[in-house]
């Protein structure tokens, strides 16, 4: 029975990281600017790598595979938001300016 309960949370852990990689990479196709495309990258990337980590180890069980992914989850905790941070910084310091309050032409004619 506890098995069971384990698959269960495992699997559930990894369909989830599947679906929330999947919205960040319909995010970035659909999302009007860099900045946006980034934020998008980048929590979808934590959080859903993240998941399917996490369901890996409760299929692995308390072994070495589980302690590497362990160290695997502490690296992408610190690696991927500073990677994001680093991308918006060097395309404010490229000149690339984020769109703030701007409207799309077709959301402007229907008012």
């Amino acid at each position: 029975m506890i098995e069971l309960i384990w698959n269960a949370l495992s699997w559930t852990l990894l369909l989830t990281g599947g679906f929330c990689l999947l919205v960040g990479g319909i995010g970035l196709l659909r999302l009007p600017d860099f900045f946006t495309r980034v934020h998008a990258a980048g929590v979808t990337d934590t959080m859903g790598a993240g998941a399917i980590l996490v369901g890996l180890m409760l299929q692995a069980g308390l072994t070495q595979a589980s302690i590497k992914l362990v160290l695997i989850i502490l690296f992408m905790l610190f690696t991927s938001p500073t990677a994001s941070h680093a991308l918006a910084q060097a395309a404010l310091h490229g000149g690339l300016k984020p769109r703030l309050g701007e409207q799309r032409e077709d959301s402007r004619s229907n008012t």
